[in-house]
């Protein structure tokens, strides 16, 4: 089968595009913005790339054109209504998954407002460490694999399962799609304000995927989080497991700037303890979360804690970029207030008391464009020692939004305003934490050339 992919260039898409070239289809794709890495990862597995949604793509004749959610109708897209006006098959991208790669296997879907990502790499990693040989498909680059998606051999597959909307036709959450037998219900809070007018509009699509879980399925859920217990009261049918309670809660953290451990409890048993190199009680939820979920395609909390030694995160997530002076730049995802809480926390419980975080951030997903969630960034800064920001392409004042900091926040017109801001404060021992969903117009390079050159 020839498919073409319109909107190959986001993770999703990019990872589904792979595994569609790994089961022996042929595949092409568009976008409005073909660039590496994404780029460079599809044409190395031999996938044609068009820029722009142009019309003339007719002439390819695929059998399928697959459809990304960047895609809309109207003028922008004259390739979605040459598609239409000729009446040629089409289908999104959860659908086509769900159809040709996801039947017959045990599907663990990881679900969440954060962490999801992570949790889907601990949990595709805790079932390669035990010889299953899942397949998968993580919105991000876990370094134990290298690659973002592939088939597998086993029987499993573990997918991470994003609430977002399917596709401009299909307004359901992707996860409905993916029929799991495992569901992780990591947590829940307020995103994408372009697509759900509050909470309970997302608590209500939760639902939905809980509800397509089977009876002899497991529902693996975060104790904390009352969302999660209101989706949970309209109906459950399956099997549950609990993490995060009072009887699990993540054990002490060592000496500050040590390798973190904790315990695995199950009721009033110890089970095991896990001793890693990742930081921050997050994580530990993440992976207490992916333990469980193991756990019920036969896997133990032991073997679990033993993949988690080995454990080496994903691409994006904390990442060292370099140093220069004794100044360290880091890249992160972090774009919700909560998840960027959590980061500047993680490194925080890392550091020496005495050296500084400069958090630099830009609200670029659309629900922070929107500037929904502006008033619980300060929140969400507060234990960084300096807080930049990127006012570029908001229509919200940022400064404003930043006011409760005081002096400790710097808002710059655009990158290299910012970066030109950074520079002029740091120093010596400092960490430059980075974080934005997108590629931050290459600060992080633009941060250690700057620094080399001061």
């Amino acid at each position: 089968m020839h498919i073409h992919i319109l909107g190959i260039c986001g993770t999703f898409m990019g990872g589904l595009a792979a595994l569609a070239r790994e089961a022996g289809h042929k595949v092409t794709g568009c976008d409005a913005n073909v660039y590496p890495p994404m780029s460079d990862q599809l044409e190395a597995l031999g996938i044609e790339l068009t820029e722009g949604f142009g019309a003339d793509q007719l002439a390819l004749k695929p059998d399928l054109f697959v459809i990304g959610n960047v895609v809309t109708r109207g003028e922008k897209f004259p390739l979605m209504e040459a598609i239409l006006d000729a009446g040629l098959p089409y289908t999104s991208g959860p659908q086509w998954l769900s159809e040709h790669v996801l039947q017959a296997r045990h599907v663990l879907a990881v679900a969440g407002t954060h962490g999801k990502t992570s949790t889907t790499s601990m949990l595709a990693w805790i079932l390669e460490h035990a010889g299953l040989k899942p397949g998968f498909l993580v919105g991000g680059v876990p370094q134990n694999f290298g690659v973002s998606a592939r088939l597998g051999t086993g029987s499993t597959f573990v997918i991470e399962a994003d609430e977002y909307d399917t596709a401009f036709f299909d307004k359901r959450s992707k996860f409905v799609h993916y029929r799991p037998r495992t569901a992780v219900l990591n947590n829940l809070e307020f995103d994408h304000a372009d697509i759900f007018a509050d909470l309970a509009a997302i608590e209500t699509q939760f639902h939905h995927l809980v509800r397509t879980v089977p009876a002899n399925g497991r529902i693996v859920v975060n104790a904390r989080e009352e969302a999660l217990q209101r989706v949970l009261s309209r109906g459950c049918w399956s099997d549950l497991q609990r993490f995060g309670t009072r009887k699990e809660e993540p054990g002490a953290l060592r000496a500050r700037g040590e390798p973190q451990a904790f315990d695995v409890l199950r009721g009033s048993l110890k089970v095991t303890r896990v001793e890693w190199a990742l930081y921050g009680e997050h994580n530990q939820l993440n992976a207490l979360a992916a333990i469980a979920a193991a756990e019920h395609v036969g896997v133990t909390p032991e073997q679990s804690a033993a993949a988690l030694a080995e454990f080496k995160n994903v691409r994006r997530r904390m990442e060292l970029r370099g140093e220069v002076n004794g100044i360290k730049v880091y890249d992160d995802f972090a774009h919700h207030p909560t998840a960027i809480r959590t980061t500047v926390n993680g490194l925080r419980r890392r550091i020496a008391p005495v050296e500084r975080i400069l958090a630099i951030f830009e609200p670029r997903s659309n629900t922070m464009k929107l500037g929904a969630m502006k008033a619980q960034l300060p929140w969400a800064l507060e234990e960084a020692d300096l807080s930049f920001c990127n006012q570029q392409g908001l229509d919200w004042d940022a400064k404003d939004a930043l006011a409760p900091l005081g002096s400790q926040a710097i808002v710059g017109a655009d990158v290299a305003a910012l970066v030109a801001a950074v520079v002029k404060q740091a120093k010596p021992g400092d960490h430059l934490l980075c974080m934005s969903n997108g590629g931050f117009g290459g600060i992080h390079e633009k941060l250690l050339a700057a620094l080399a050159a001061k």
